[in-house]
């Protein structure tokens, strides 16, 4: 996976974030999980430490 491909995950991501804290719907839910299992088989990292390192 690209490092591009990987930024718009990230942005995605934080998109489905935000729209979690305003909606509680399970679909969102089970994107949100999608992603971060995505994340994690391409960089073998999780993805909220990633974020909290850059904040």
């Amino acid at each position: 996976m690209k490092k591009s491909e990987i930024r718009k995950l990230v942005a995605e991501y934080k998109e489905i974030k935000m729209k979690m804290e305003k909606i509680q719907n399970k679909k969102i839910f089970e994107k949100l999980k999608e992603i971060e299992h995505k994340y994690f088989h391409e960089t073998g990292r999780t993805i909220q430490s990633d974020l909290k390192e850059i904040t």
